[in-house]
């Protein structure tokens, strides 16, 4: 893997990627469409992102492993379900020898999508405040 590829799409950042993983990284971003089918795709931090009022969720493939950053929140609201995964305050990490858990990917893309449609819904209401 290339570190140093720079990538336009999300067609471009699969087909990058190694060929055991691109059907899993398809199948991540076709639960995260069906979710969120209001959401653009573009890519940020050199990573497949789905944006919907701000970033929804970024994924990624490592060596080992398959990225999901569902923003910290996302991590917090999901503590005790990915606790048997490796995470951090913003990230966490299925392995790519296990099955990917793609019910608690749709549950996290449901929950940052309710998220920013409340933080955008409050950013209108102020606007028409003043």
């Amino acid at each position: 893997m290339d570190n140093k590829l720079a990538f336009s799409t999300i067609d471009e950042y699969i087909e990058g990627m190694p060929p055991e993983t691109q059907a899993t990284l398809q199948r991540i971003r076709e639960t995260i469409q069906a979710v969120a089918p209001e959401a653009t795709e573009k890519i940020s931090y050199q990573m497949p992102t789905f944006y919907f009022e701000g970033n929804l969720v970024h994924f990624a493939v490592a060596k080992n492993h398959f990225g999901f950053y569902p923003a910290p929140s996302g991590i917090v609201a999901f503590e005790s379900e990915i606790s048997e995964y490796k995470h951090s305050k913003g990230a966490v990490q299925f392995p790519i020898n296990q099955p990917v858990p793609y019910d608690l990917i749709t549950k996290m893309v449901t929950f940052r999508l309710a998220e920013n449609k409340q933080k955008a819904a409050e950013k209108l209401a102020k606007k028409k405040k003043k």
